[in-house]
């Protein structure tokens, strides 16, 4: 016996670097095994119909239940997404699991607040209950993205990653699976077989074995409906000319929104238009702005091909962006000449000036410039940040600066006002998470939020009084405004420019105006960060800007600044 022990000592001394491996690869097995019985373990909080119809096939319950859970997960990696979709689909899923996964505390104060309350029963605007449905692991009832978390899933979770995409419905299964989508394609189940509890989120049921529970979501404004990986634009009434708006169509048996998506994604067009048996493809002219819009309803026509889908019919037309880039507006250089003019964008941190940028220049084809220099916005694709503020070459200069002397090196103005409750966020996420993170939970509950509001409050007010004092020329945008009419706003903002306006420009613009600086709203607060005393300044802030506009005979700001 000694022998052979010797021998293997012997082995190891000249080896060490295989001794040291074995050692790794028996504490990577270890953990690997405690992390599995972990998992399944905690993936057992099943409903009361399920588990006795396991136990019955004569089957553990607590087996059946894991055995169940690691099925589901593995064939839902396997299903793939909408041909047309994949790469779009992929990334949202992964997203939303690493999300999911690193959610932290991020919605523990919204949970304390609803704490002892059933999400059926809290009507906060966000979304309301709709019921419980049967879902087939074959043919889902919610057929857009997914997402899972067997850890932590909330109601509120998988709403507000459902609402972020645009859908319609959120559905919550098995206590830990989200499914969103557009259209409810199930029938209704009873409500007692929704009767898991979330793993999040002890209070509140979270659908049950093939059982969803579905909230109907209230959409933002902002928010775009998807199909697979195309944006839902909305129903519009034929053109007059329809073969010179939308000049490639063909008829396709069995129509249905997939297939029409598919033909104008390959034909490189940014819209897919729905017309009965019809499908149309072109770019948003003036011929077809989809401006105005119609209602819904006169775009019901059943799909040959989906039954659940609307297709439009020869004089309502169903219509969608592809994901298919439109580069009408994509082209930008510097001024030939040099500028007579110097124009400063000008802004309260917080307000949107960089994304005034991005719309400028898709407009006009110019660089902006900058008072400052931003290594990352240059990086982006902002080249006028390397030109000197006074070079002459773009078109307009971004600044944050007020007092009389910096306002009077400019010879015109165009102002972005923001509410404030909004850009004060804003600036925080930026000032402690990059131009398009967010703060920790640490930042929010530590000093630095009082002290910032403390800081920063009346500088927006200063701000946008200097410039109304000293400004020679002052063109006043509200970033709201801009949000909900971008097209004429911004045909506003060219014109004061003193440049051309191209109608075909500004479309392309409207089709692909967030470009990469749009905070995902994933991680906003579940809760009012400001406190009464904030609130009381800040109205009193509002009202003094509110004034000094009207006194310029200027509309005043927008009526959702002021206070109730």
């Amino acid at each position: 016996m000694a022998r052979p022990l010797l021998k293997i000592q012997r082995y190891f001394r000249r080896k060490p670097v295989r001794f040291f491996s074995l050692i790794l690869l028996y504490l990577t097995a270890g953990s690997l095994v405690f992390l599995h019985s972990g998992f399944v373990g905690d993936s057992g909080s099943g409903g009361r119909g399920g588990r006795d119809s396991l136990v019955a096939s004569g089957t553990s319950a607590s087996d059946a239940r894991g055995l169940n859970i690691m099925s589901r997960v593995f064939k839902e990696t396997r299903r793939s997404g909408r041909r047309y979709g994949p790469p779009w689909m992929k990334r949202a899923r992964h997203e939303g699991g690493e999300k999911m996964r690193r959610g932290g505390d991020y919605t523990s104060n919204w949970n304390r607040a609803l704490k002892g309350r059933n999400a059926k029963d809290v009507d906060d605007g966000r979304a309301k209950y709709i019921g419980c449905y049967v879902d087939d692991t074959q043919k889902r009832a919610l057929r857009g993205v997914s997402f899972f978390d067997y850890k932590k899933m909330t109601v509120f979770r998988c709403q507000d990653n459902c609402a972020e995409r645009g859908y319609m419905y959120a559905g919550l299964e098995f206590g830990a699976e989200c499914y969103c989508g557009h259209k409810i394609q199930a029938p209704n189940a009873s409500e007692s077989e929704c009767n898991m509890e979330c793993k999040g989120e002890k209070s509140n049921q979270c659908g049950g074995a093939n059982r969803l529970s579905i909230f109907r979501l209230e959409l933002s404004q902002e928010s775009a409906r998807r199909y697979g990986s195309a944006i839902f634009k909305g129903c519009f009434h034929r053109p007059d000319n329809v073969t010179l708006a939308l000049p490639l169509s063909a008829v396709i048996l069995n129509m249905s929104v997939e297939k029409c998506v598919d033909m104008c994604t390959e034909r490189e067009k940014t819209l897919a238009v729905l017309a009965g048996d019809r499908c149309l493809c072109g770019f948003p002219t003036p011929l077809f702005s989809l401006h105005e819009l119609e209602d819904e309803s006169l775009c019901l026509h059943r799909c040959p091909g989906e039954e659940f889908e609307s297709c439009g019919n020869d004089e309502y037309f169903v219509v969608y962006q592809t994901q298919v880039q439109d580069n009408r507006c994509m082209d930008r250089h510097f001024l030939s000449t040099r500028a007579k003019q110097l124009v400063a964008l000008a802004s309260f941190p917080g307000a949107g000036n960089t994304w005034a940028r991005h719309l400028i220049e898709l407009a006009t084809g110019f660089y902006t410039g900058s008072y400052y220099f931003d290594g990352s916005l240059y990086n982006k694709g902002f080249k006028g940040e390397r030109d000197h503020w006074r070079s002459g070459r773009t078109v307009c200069i971004k600044t944050h600066e007020s007092g009389r002397k910096e306002i009077e090196a400019f010879d015109s103005s165009i102002v972005m006002i923001r509410n404030p409750y909004k850009a004060l966020m804003a600036e925080f996420n930026r000032k402690y998470g990059g131009h398009i993170g967010f703060a920790s939970q640490a930042h929010w509950k530590g000093k630095e939020w009082p002290e910032f509001v403390r800081n920063y409050a009346p500088w927006w007010a200063s701000h946008t009084l200097d410039w109304l004092t000293y400004g020679r020329n002052v063109q006043v945008v509200h970033f709201e405004d801009l949000k909900r009419d971008l097209f004429s706003q911004l045909k506003g903002m060219v014109q004061f420019l003193g440049l051309k306006v191209s109608e075909d420009r500004l479309l392309c613009v409207e089709g692909q105006k967030d470009g990469n600086f749009k905070r995902s709203g994933l991680r906003k607060l579940e809760y009012d960060p400001y406190t009464p005393e904030m609130r009381a300044n800040i109205d009193e802030l509002i009202k003094t800007v509110n004034a000094a506009l009207k006194k310029r005979k200027m509309s005043g700001v927008p009526e959702e600044y002021m206070p109730r």
